[in-house]
């Protein structure tokens, strides 16, 4: 799948890894469609320029999401929506029973994952439909689907529950995905990242982070929107990445 002159649609891009992504494509010359409930993604979209524009919209929501993939579609003209990076999501830790004695609170287990788990297959479900009406590139390709899982998934951490269930759904959902959408000549991955420099990260205490970083193997840091953005790239263009999640984290391990 090719970039340049080809369109976009990146959730979640009004800051962090979403935000990086759409630098990155814009500057490599695609169209992309910002994605974001927060407003600043408008301001983000006119710092790209022309080929960027915003869309406000819950990714839960069938009717707005639609409404952002049609935006792509018709950004995309007679290529139509080549992909979509999926970046949107959030972090929730609760323990299962707190140092009251309390259960874990059941509404922020649900909220967790119907963004993270549910917001994905929504958006996945309406990206899917849009690229299967795509004509076929030159290699045969009708498009490529770039989901957010996380290192979580696989090593969460006390009063992760909710997190790391939702981010492990990600994953498992990646090839079964991936196969059914090959008669569609549809790929499907998914990029698990390790600790990013993300305003996510930055809620959590410096002393906490610089933690974090000490942890990695090498290099010995929060990995850099741009590495995500980074590999989104290289999974666009490299037709062979199908049905598989990428830890992208330094040979970080949680504990």
């Amino acid at each position: 799948m090719q970039v340049k002159d080809h369109a976009f649609l990146i959730t979640g891009a009004a800051s962090g890894l979403g935000a990086a992504t759409a630098e990155r494509l814009v500057a490599a010359g695609a169209r992309v469609v910002l994605c974001d409930l927060s407003d600043s993604v408008q301001s983000h979209a006119e710092q790209l320029g022309e080929d960027a524009s915003a869309c406000l919209a819950d990714i839960t929501s069938q009717e707005q999401m639609q409404q952002a993939v049609d935006t792509a579609v018709a950004l995309g003209g007679e290529h139509g929506l080549s992909g979509v990076i999926h970046c949107a999501g959030v972090v929730s830790v609760a323990k299962l029973v707190d140092r009251e004695g309390n259960p874990a609170d059941l509404e922020s287990y649900i909220k967790t994952i119907n963004i993270n788990l549910v917001g994905t297959f929504n958006v996945m479900r309406l990206a899917a439909a849009a690229m299967a009406k795509n004509t076929p590139n030159e290699t045969g390709e009708r498009g490529v689907i770039i989901n957010t899982a996380s290192i979580a998934a696989f090593d969460g951490q006390v009063g992760q529950c909710a997190y790391s269930a939702s981010k492990a759904g990600v994953v498992g959902m990646s090839l079964p995905a991936a196969r059914e959408l090959s008669r569609h000549a549809v790929r499907v991955m998914a990029i698990a990242p390790g600790v990013f420099e993300t305003p996510m990260m930055s809620e959590i205490p410096d002393e906490a982070a610089q933690a974090l970083a000490a942890a990695v193997p090498f290099p010995k840091r929060l990995g850099k929107p741009e590495e995500f953005a980074q590999l989104a790239e290289q999974i666009i263009t490299n037709p062979m990445l199908n049905g598989e999640v990428i830890r992208l984290d330094g040979g970080i391990r949680m504990q």
